[in-house]
């Protein structure tokens, strides 16, 4: 009977040390997301890239991919063609001619006559997604090696091409060359309904504070596509299999096809384009001080659950056990499992460690939120912010539930099946809820058609 006991309490006390460690761990990441958010973007200096002669700086190729009038579509065309810049062009990618972005293109090319910009009409079939589709056109027409693909739902700082370029030029504390810029997003709703307001506040704390922790340590590829600068050079020799080049070859590239169209086969195309750079060439990613402003329009709370859904169906055929253990970096279980910890070790009650914990994260995700946002967070903001954290926090853990069961997902109105390593195929185009709305029809797959680019116009 002792020997029993004695087993049971090395057993407990093996699951209190391993839960007391966990705990302790995440706190430390979080602060670390917290602390790289403050040291990173609350100050912005500008780039000397901003003032030199055009010929001293690299060409930039501007490719954004359009579709219909997404919310703040002309303000977030516009901060690209106010870029504070020499040398860069625009590619405004459309797959039809009758598509309602091109009113808002038109007046932008003919309010700033002295931009470089193009519209390239049509898209090129070359896999599943859409996007990557819908990009081909001005991929293929690119002026320069350096690519800017900005999503259309997305505003940006007039110095951030400039700080971008200067990161891509810069290796990391490693020696290896930088393949990649990115920009955490930072939402911004325009809209008061429960979903856009949830969506903001996981997008400016839980996310914000991990994404940043994860790419400050650095030991694997984590990027997000709403703003992705890179070259074509080192795209074209890559192929998504995430295996490295064997060739000693200073520019040898995978077998098969490489390029952007290689990655249309994924829908998470811009994982996979880090990935495959960070994987296949052994080369590396960085952060701006910018961050990408994402505009969260008209958005239900099912809207939402369907999103998250989405992604987490993605992440689970690309990364399955870091993708498991993704519901123990949950503010509510991991209170749960740093409140028994505690308790067993130190006779803390568990309320008490509840009480602090949700304090102190609500202090570091508002301290988070400000250091994105750049300047304090007026009162109405904080007050909704507060609303959308809660039910965030609350929902986080039914929501994984939710998705890990499964693999068809819901996007933009058509429903696909998720495959081993991220890639999809097309299951149907049933009518449904969803499909009822204009904005959940976009980016339907269309056939093959020539792409044609639109000049200048005066």
């Amino acid at each position: 009977m002792d020997h029993d006991f004695d087993d049971f309490h090395g057993f407990y006390l093996f699951l209190a040390s391993l839960g007391l460690i966990w705990f302790l761990a995440l706190w430390t990441l979080w602060l670390l997301g917290t602390w790289a958010a403050r040291s990173r973007y609350r100050l912005r200096p500008r780039s000397p890239l901003s003032s030199a002669a055009r010929t001293a700086v690299p060409g930039v190729s501007i490719l954004r991919p359009l579709k219909g009038l997404d919310t703040n579509l002309y303000e977030n065309l516009e901060s690209t063609f106010t870029q504070e810049y020499p040398n860069f062009e625009i590619l405004l990618c459309v797959a039809d001619e009758d598509d309602q972005a091109l009113p808002v293109v038109r007046e932008l090319i003919s309010k700033y006559p002295h931009v470089s910009a193009k519209i390239s009409i049509g898209e090129e079939d070359v896999g599943i997604n859409p996007k990557v589709n819908n990009l081909m056109g001005g991929y293929r027409s690119a002026a320069n090696d350096i690519l800017w693909v900005l999503d259309s739902n997305v505003t940006v700082h007039a110095g951030t091409l400039a700080r971008a370029v200067d990161a891509l030029q810069t290796p990391t504390k490693s020696g290896k060359r930088v393949a990649l810029v990115h920009h955490v997003p930072f939402a911004f709703s325009t809209e008061s309904r429960v979903g856009s307001r949830i969506d903001e506040a996981f997008l400016n704390t839980n996310h914000a504070k991990m994404y940043l922790a994860i790419n400050t340590i650095a030991i694997e590829s984590c990027v997000v596509g709403k703003s992705n600068l890179y070259r074509r050079s080192d795209l074209e020799r890559v192929n998504g299999s995430l295996k490295p080049i064997t060739s000693t070859e200073p520019n040898a590239k995978q077998d098969g096809l490489c390029g952007l169209a290689a990655f249309g086969r994924f829908l998470a195309e811009d994982n996979m384009i880090a990935s495959a750079l960070w994987h296949e060439l052994g080369l590396r990613h960085d952060l701006s001080c910018d961050v990408a402003r994402n505009v969260v329009g008209n958005m239900s709370l099912r809207d939402y659950v369907q999103r998250r859904v989405r992604w987490i169906r993605v992440r689970k055929n690309m990364v399955f056990a870091a993708t498991l253990v993704e519901p123990f970096t949950e503010s509510i279980v991991l209170v749960a499992i740093g409140s028994s910890s505690l308790k067993y070790f130190f006779g803390l009650s568990r309320w008490l460690c509840i009480v602090i914990h949700f304090c102190m994260l609500l202090i570091v995700d508002l301290d988070v939120y400000t250091s994105l946002a750049g300047h304090p967070l007026p009162q109405s903001i904080k007050w909704g912010f507060l609303a959308g954290w809660v039910a965030r926090e609350l929902l986080a853990l039914p929501i994984f539930i939710l998705a890990i069961f499964g693999n068809t997902v819901e996007w933009r109105g058509l429903e696909y099946e998720v495959l081993n390593n991220g890639e999809v195929k097309y299951v149907s185009n049933r009518q449904s809820f969803f499909d009822s709305f204009e904005f959940l029809r976009r980016y339907r797959p269309k056939k093959y058609q020539a792409v044609e680019t639109e000049p200048v116009l005066p």
